[in-house]
């Protein structure tokens, strides 16, 4: 464990900057609530946002990506263009570790993944590597639209997780900023379990030191695009818990988005896990 983490600080750049950086303050400096309430129940927030299916999201995010895949445009995130790439270093750290354990072969389950966000920010990293697959489990529109426009040898969209393992046996999953968004995170997490994946990477994710789980709405800032959808923020101390029958913690990292403020005054943070599957 302990040269996996020097690896990990090893990789690590000065602080990543980006427009990402501002939910560190309150969201009201920005014109917009950015996390709002305190719900009891996800049909209750799901009810009191919009939802994040919706047509123009995915149209915005297909042009943003396009641009990157065609070498329009550096790199993309949230539908939005920017002139240099904001890695992930040390999700990108676990990604090669990975690799390194496997003869240079890597083979990503990326669940959530967009349209291929996190492949096209890392590509640079992994194309000498000896063997690389990144598969995309997404919502079903998603899907459609990777594959007509974006999908490629190594880019493969699938709508389901056991589709996707039908055709590819990834040996990493990720799950960048998406675990908040499901209304039921432990069963994908179980069905993940299950797969024989050996390195989970957790990255992007909301969590509370508090002791239970708070379900908020997310707004998203209106010059990306027009949306607000629930959002779990975790009590870091139960996931851990909950991960560790099956899992062996490596690795914690704070992500660039720090510390946030609620507008019901909940403290909490983003954070990065990396395990690696117990032996049995």
């Amino acid at each position: 464990m302990s040269s996996f983490k020097k690896f990990v600080r090893n990789w690590l750049p000065p602080a990543i900057t980006g427009f990402i950086q501002n939910l560190r303050h309150h969201p009201q400096n920005h014109g917009a609530i950015a996390f709002a309430g305190d719900y009891q129940t996800w049909e209750e927030a799901q009810a009191n946002s919009s939802g994040y299916d919706q047509a123009d999201i995915l149209e915005k995010v297909k042009n943003a990506i396009l641009k990157v895949k065609n070498g329009e445009a550096v790199y993309e995130r949230d539908s939005v263009l920017f002139d240099q790439i904001e890695y992930a270093w040390p999700v990108l750290a676990g990604l090669m570790w990975v690799a390194a354990q496997n003869q240079g072969k890597l083979h990503v389950l990326d669940f959530g993944g967009s349209l291929g966000s996190s492949y096209f920010q890392n590509r640079q990293f992994l194309s000498d590597l000896t063997e690389v697959t990144w598969s995309v489990v997404e919502q079903p529109h998603f899907v459609e639209c990777g594959r007509e426009f974006i999908a490629d040898d190594c880019l493969q969209f699938y709508p389901t997780i056991d589709e996707c393992l039908e055709k590819r046996s990834p040996n990493v999953i990720l799950l960048s900023s998406v675990l908040q968004y499901l209304e039921n995170p432990l069963l994908i997490l179980d069905k993940l379990r299950d797969t024989d994946a050996k390195v989970l990477i957790i990255d992007r994710t909301s969590f509370t030191e508090e002791e239970t789980d708070h379900l908020v709405i997310q707004q998203v800032y209106p010059d990306i695009y027009k949306a607000s959808y629930p959002s779990w923020i975790f009590a870091i101390s139960k996931v851990e818990k909950y991960l560790s029958s099956d899992w062996n913690l490596l690795s914690k990292f704070d992500d660039p988005e720090g510390n946030v403020l609620s507008d019901q005054g909940l403290e909490f943070f983003f954070r990065g896990l990396i395990y690696q599957k117990k032996k049995l």
